[in-house]
């Protein structure tokens, strides 16, 4: 990922909706959510939502599929991964057991103690 990318994908993820909307996606896996189910469970209008949503898409956060009429959401993990390895690509001056620890921090690794979206933040 270049800097301009990666510079984009920060400032997608800088406004707490389209936070939220990237969060949820992760959560949701595999099986992604339509931008229906996205604003509903946040609590988003629907022109807000088309918004956020291309906006996650153009940075290069989320990836959708055509369901017929509706459009499936997915987070784009080769996305995450690539601003994740921008984030890393110098980590620790060439010692990578010294980056281990915050590598296996973020793996998953089952549930997690936080909720997801916080309770009475729509971030609209």
């Amino acid at each position: 990922m270049d800097k301009s990318l990666a510079l984009a994908a920060f400032g997608a993820l800088g406004q707490p909706t389209r936070l939220d909307v990237f969060r949820l996606l992760i959560k949701a896996g595999e099986t992604g959510m339509s931008a229906g189910q996205i604003g509903e469970t946040l609590g988003v209008r629907q022109n807000t939502m088309s918004a956020n949503l291309a906006i996650l898409s153009r940075a290069g956060l989320t990836r959708s599929e055509r369901e017929g009429r509706s459009i499936r959401y997915f987070a784009d993990m080769d996305g995450v991964r690539g601003l994740l390895a921008f984030l890393m690509e110098d980590c620790c001056g060439g010692l990578p057991e010294l980056c281990q620890p915050v590598i296996d921090g973020i793996a998953c690794a089952g549930p997690r103690t936080s909720t997801m979206p916080d309770e009475g933040t729509t971030g609209r």
